[in-house]
């Protein structure tokens, strides 16, 4: 059980002097306190399920959130391709603003047999001591059978340990040889129906009690065009309340800073259809747009796809970080007979003054998920995420936004994020955006602005007739809100006319640099993200965020 002493975050805790913060601290401490849930409000969450977390959440509306800054994606010495160690991670993530990360591991043959998460673990506590302002995840990079990679994870408890070694031992794709590179094509019926096995056997271990919780989000899923919607749809429905989404927005967003190779992609989506890819792709969904996975960059896309089905699948933003961007820091040198197959782990890291090849930032550096809780606590992390109260960032844009749809003359605050409004059919909605802009420099050393708002709307269909089904034909944008030059906090009040059909809507601005015409048109997409010149993609200079959806339920 995590600790009921766990500090609370310092712009969180009343006994940390204000004159102490840094603007953004302060910034989170001013959303808290007008959130109602400061100080004493806030703490005590790691001992409280959901449920009684959110005890007061009035009967009219969702309750008033706090977001804490997170990072699912997080990768260490014991990766065979990275080189940081638990506490420079830990160290760089506080820095930069993080409030919980999940430290998630590659599974491969060194991995299994050297111990890795028992090891791993005997660390990680250290880590949470050295880090108690901190929420510190044990989690595995899951190579998904038949697919890509997936974050799995569990909050402090008994049987955190016990449950990845399980897992990793009996589902792991790269271990039992079904994934891309094996010697058949991955996607074969069996591999497929492992992948679901084993999101079916981590439901059981929560339903039982083995642990208290556990989740799942896909990795990078276009990155290889190997993660098909079929199987994204079998892995969601297989266990909705287990996995959950998908990152929206990869890793390795340092990849195409100038300087670092002609050829490179944001995201290090620098890949090309291969015998491994799912046919059905286009080839654009092979680069990042804005930084964004094309599955959810695209509107009316793979992403709108799921969402029209009526079901929830939630996105993220992670570094996946292994080798920060020009960084001076090289793995260390191994002991005559060592290697990571027989150790598990690498030499720790050391520094030699001179830049290192690298594509990532530093968790919360760039990429940053927003999860909204009502207490602070692991559980309460995962609570958030869970029930889609999500929306992500690139290069601070933004210090804050609260979604709310409700009746036109509706009472209370509305249902936010992940939530579900239910009305008559007829009845008028209304959308209201309260944002708080940033409200310091970010950490290139710019103050970002956000220049427009849009607000995307797709009709609920039901269960797709074609599981293969990549495009949302009735979801476009219906609404842009011009903001640039405003500051401060402010609020939209958006109309959305009478709700004849049952849809949802999400959000996304951007900084206004670097824009075009959507994948699917411009009477679809007037002016979303555009994907870059390979070599030539500073992520500083075009960036964006989405917010989760909230569906609107329409009865007759």
């Amino acid at each position: 059980m995590p600790s009921p002493n766990q500090p609370l975050p310092s712009w969180a805790d009343p006994d940390v002097p204000a004159d102490s913060l840094d603007p953004q601290g302060l910034s989170r401490r001013g959303l808290l306190r007008t959130a109602g849930l400061f100080g004493a409000a806030f703490a005590g969450g790691a001992l409280l399920g959901p449920t009684a977390a959110e005890a007061h959440t009035p009967a009219w509306g969702d309750p008033d959130l706090a977001y804490l800054v997170g990072d699912h994606h997080v990768h260490s010495v014991y990766s065979h391709d990275a080189k940081y160690t638990f506490s420079q991670l830990a160290t760089a993530a506080s820095r930069y603003g993080v409030d919980w990360m999940v430290l998630t591991e590659h599974s491969n043959f060194g991995h299994a047999r050297a111990g890795g998460a028992d090891a791993e673990h005997r660390e990680i506590l250290r880590a949470r001591a050295d880090n108690r302002r901190m929420l510190i995840f044990q989690g595995l990079e899951w190579y998904i059978p038949g697919a890509e990679h997936a974050t799995v994870f569990s909050p402090p408890g008994r049987h955190e340990v016990e449950l990845l070694t399980r897992f990793e031992e009996a589902y792991d794709g790269k271990l039992l040889g079904y994934t891309a590179g094996a010697p058949t094509h991955p996607d074969t019926p069996r591999n497929e129906a492992h992948a679901v096995k084993a999101l079916q056997w981590l439901d059981q271990q929560r339903r039982r009690g083995y642990v208290d919780d556990v989740l799942v989000l896909a990795n990078h899923p276009q990155r290889l065009g190997i993660d098909s919607p079929h199987e994204m749809r079998a892995w969601r429905d297989a266990a909705p309340g287990i996995m959950i989404g998908m990152e929206g927005a990869p890793g390795a967003q340092g990849a195409a800073h100038p300087g670092r190779g002609a050829s490179s992609i944001r995201g290090e989506y620098e890949n090309s259809p291969s015998a491994n890819s799912w046919p059905g792709f286009p080839r654009e969904a092979y680069v990042t747009y804005g930084g964004f996975d094309w599955a959810t960059a695209t509107v009316g896309g793979l992403w709108d796809a799921m969402l029209a089905e009526g079901k929830l699948f939630s996105i993220t933003s992670n570094s996946d970080v292994h080798r920060v961007v020009f960084d001076t820091w090289k793995n260390g040198d191994w002991l005559p007979g060592q290697n990571f197959d027989n150790t598990g782990r690498l030499p720790d890291p050391v520094n030699t003054t001179e830049p290192q090849p690298g594509s990532d930032l530093w968790p919360g550096q760039f990429s940053r998920t927003h999860v909204g809780v009502t207490r602070y606590g692991y559980r309460q992390v995962m609570a958030g995420l869970r029930a889609g109260r999500v929306w992500v960032d690139h290069g601070q844009l933004i210090d804050g936004i609260d979604v709310r749809v409700n009746r036109e003359h509706g009472i209370g605050r509305g249902v936010t994020l992940g939530g579900r409004l239910r009305v008559r059919r007829g009845e008028k909605i209304v959308l209201n955006v309260t944002v708080t802009t940033a409200s310091r420099p970010n950490h290139h050393g710019e103050v970002p602005r956000l220049a427009h708002l849009d607000v995307i709307r797709g009709a609920v269909c039901g269960p797709a007739a074609d599981r293969d089904e990549w495009r949302a034909p009735d979801t476009k944008v219906v609404h842009t809100a011009d903001v640039e030059g405003r500051t401060g906090r402010y609020t939209l009040r958006i109309p959305l006319g009478r709700a004849e059909e049952s849809c949802y809507l999400r959000l996304r601005g951007s900084d206004g640099k670097r824009n075009g015409p959507g994948r699917l048109g411009a009477s679809v997409d007037p002016h979303g993200p555009i994907t870059h010149e390979p070599g030539n993609g500073d992520p500083w200079v075009d960036t964006w965020l989405y917010t989760n959806p909230v569906f609107v339920d329409v009865v007759r």
